[in-house]
């Protein structure tokens, strides 16, 4: 029998802590109205939406930082699973390898392991998302131009945290119960990116089979 969320995910294996939306804000809003959606058992599909009269930059910043602290707290109570010896390369099964780049420590693809990638990207996503030149928060500051190519790129990251995670850990997922949750978890992910046209089809491929049984 699956399990409450809350006994699934301990919140105290979460990767990172959680990023929070200041009470009060637009964004705020927008993040209790989409719970609300969430919570009322509509289509996932019809979730994804845009609310009439909503800015489209809002929306996706709101399911970007809520994407990462549920995605961050999946693995953080994969991670015990998630080694050195058990995952030598961040991968999804034998064809798909994912390699490491970003600006500063590694500017050429590397080959990490699955818990070096997984903490690498969880600092770089936390970087990204608290910084206000690119995810601002303040009313009347308008989001970059390039905001949309930096929700791309994260959002393709952490999709292979998925690939990752329902590939070499799907038997851990069965076996505390929380197959149903993080089935959820991931045809939100699904619907909002293929709504919003933010990750490229090529980077589905790996969970394409398990996508067109899940997400009808």
């Amino acid at each position: 029998m699956a399990l409450c969320l809350k006994q699934v995910f301990n919140k105290d294996k979460t990767f990172r802590p959680r990023k929070k939306f200041e009470p009060g804000t637009q964004r705020f809003e927008l993040y209790k109205k989409a719970q609300a959606s969430l919570k009322s058992g509509l289509d996932l599909k019809a979730v994804v939406q845009l609310p009439p009269g909503e800015s489209i930059n809002d929306w996706i910043a709101v399911h970007v930082v809520d994407f990462f602290n549920r995605i961050n707290l999946i693995y953080g109570t994969m991670s015990e699973y998630c080694t050195e010896k058990s995952c030598p390369i961040m991968s999804g099964g034998l064809k798909y390898e994912y390699r490491w780049q970003d600006d500063s420590k590694y500017k050429k693809p590397t080959k990490l392991s699955a818990p070096q990638y997984m903490c690498m990207l969880m600092d770089w996503i936390e970087m990204l998302i608290n910084n206000e030149d690119i995810f601002p928060t303040r009313i009347g500051v308008p989001f970059p131009r390039q905001f949309q190519q930096v929700c791309t790129k994260i959002l393709t990251r952490l999709f292979r945290v998925f690939v990752h995670v329902y590939i070499h850990h799907f038997d851990s997922i069965i076996n505390m119960g929380a197959e149903a949750h993080v089935n959820t978890c991931y045809k939100h992910f699904y619907y909002f990116i293929r709504e919003f046209s933010l990750v490229d089809h090529r980077e589905l491929e790996p969970l394409k089979e398990m996508t067109e049984r899940i997400c009808h």
